[in-house]
């Protein structure tokens, strides 16, 4: 976040690039270590393929959902997880509807993640417009 979509720019105004940068994979790498130890402790063990389904576009989508931009330098964590709130609601809402196949949360998820991101490209392009 402190460096923005400009590096060069953060880099002029005197923001160590490459140590911000360090810090921040190291963090998210500490805590995704983390929440596998906690997702393993949960499930009393490890699945050989737990990535292969849709977590990861899950994860993408929180993020997105949540206002996050695909292009870098806007987001907050807590955005991210208002998306995934919303992420986790989509099936909740689906089964009420007992009439809608349980195949439509990957289609409604989908649809809300086209739509954020469609939402964000094109706010991204009208502020590029505008300066």
């Amino acid at each position: 976040m402190a460096i923005g979509g400009n590096v060069e720019a953060a880099q002029r105004a005197g923001i160590d690039v490459v140590k911000i940068k360090v810090t921040a994979f190291t963090l998210c790498s500490s805590f995704a270590a983390l929440g596998g130890i906690f997702l393993a402790s949960e499930t009393g063990g490890v699945q050989l393929d737990l990535g292969a389904g849709y977590i990861l576009l899950f994860a993408v989508a929180a993020a997105v959902i949540g206002g996050t931009s695909l292009f870098g330098g806007r987001g907050k964590a807590r955005d991210a997880i208002i998306g995934a709130l919303v992420i986790v609601i989509i099936p909740n809402g689906i089964g009420l509807k007992p009439s809608l196949p349980a195949q439509y949360n990957n289609v409604i998820t989908g649809a809300v993640l086209l739509l954020a991101a469609s939402v964000d490209a094109v706010s991204r392009r009208r502020s590029a417009a505008h300066r």
